[in-house]
């Protein structure tokens, strides 16, 4: 919300985290990534007591979940509530994302191992599975790109051409840091979501589901690159499946400009954060993401 000088009012709910002072802003609507200049300050955003579970702004959308993990594991359900009260009781500031890293690490390990359920998503994707490769062989990777986005615009998702150097430059610094934390604008705030590179695919689960179903929690977006024509061709390309009981198109849209954004900046201080997320938890400030996706454009008004 706005006030009459059009500033943002003070609008902030505290999530519950892995670590205190998770804060959501209230936003108005999502924009794609617009380079554009820094301010001179960063916005500055007041904090209030951490609700209960139960008042959290997007528990409605888990509540199923988490109820029937509480009636068919009762103890689980117990012990995960216990150790969200011992991380209430950390210094502002702590960071327990070294073992959340870890843990997100392990699961990607996992699911790549899986050959039962894939939990409505298309398992073991290929692009000739999408694409004729036979038959533009013969094309420029510049024809190719536009057959790729002439066929998505009439899909219920998101594509991109990406060219190889910026994608090699994405990729690679995926493999050394494969996860991050994701702040998605919704009108309530800020939900985040974490992201896991897995190969040349990035899994997107909302951070209140993997916090609440642990191991169990399904990934709610994958970004999928394909890069067989990346040697002769010079690109990559890039579709999405999600569930879009919990993500739309133009969030999944939002999401892939914030991979963008922090893996594919040149601004060495703008993956110096997902360095910092990696590799230096204790130090992680995740109101820099926020401020980032600010300068950026990403969540502003329209």
């Amino acid at each position: 919300m706005c006030d009459s000088t059009g500033n943002m009012a003070a609008a902030v709910v505290q999530l519950s985290c892995l670590y205190r002072g998770m804060l959501a802003v209230r936003a108005t609507g999502i924009r794609p990534v617009i380079p554009g200049l820094v301010p001179l300050q960063y916005r500055t955003f007041s904090v209030k007591k951490e609700p209960d579970l139960a008042e959290n702004p997007y528990y409605s959308k888990y509540e199923d979940k988490i109820a029937k993990l509480r009636s068919a594991k009762p103890q689980e359900y117990k012990a995960r509530l216990e150790k969200r009260a011992e991380m209430k009781t950390e210094p502002i500031g702590h960071s327990r994302q070294a073992e959340f890293i870890k843990r997100m690490e392990a699961e990607t390990e996992k699911r790549s191992k899986l050959k039962g359920d894939s939990g409505g998503f298309t398992k073991d994707k290929t692009l000739g599975s999408i694409l004729n490769l036979e038959m533009v062989k013969d094309k420029s990777g510049e024809e190719i790109g536009k057959l790729w986005m002439q066929y998505f615009s009439t899909k219920d998702t998101i594509s991109a051409v990406i060219p190889r150097p910026a994608f090699e430059l994405i990729c690679g610094r995926g493999k050394t840091c494969p996860t991050f934390l994701y702040a998605l604008p919704q009108q309530e705030g800020y939900e985040f979501f974490v992201g896991q590179w897995a190969g040349n695919d990035v899994h997107f689960s909302s951070l209140i589901n993997v916090q609440t179903l642990g191991e169990n929690a399904p990934s709610q977006l994958i970004l999928y690159h394909y890069t067989d024509l990346m040697k002769d061709k010079d690109i990559v390309l890039m579709t999405a499946e999600m569930d879009q009981k919990f993500i739309g198109v133009h969030q999944a849209q939002c999401l892939a400009n914030q991979l963008q954004l922090f893996y594919g900046s040149q601004r060495h201080e703008i993956f110096q954060l997902v360095e910092t997320f990696n590799h230096k938890p204790a130090d992680f400030k995740h109101m820099s993401v926020i401020a980032e996706l600010e300068q950026s454009g990403i969540g502003s008004k329209s």
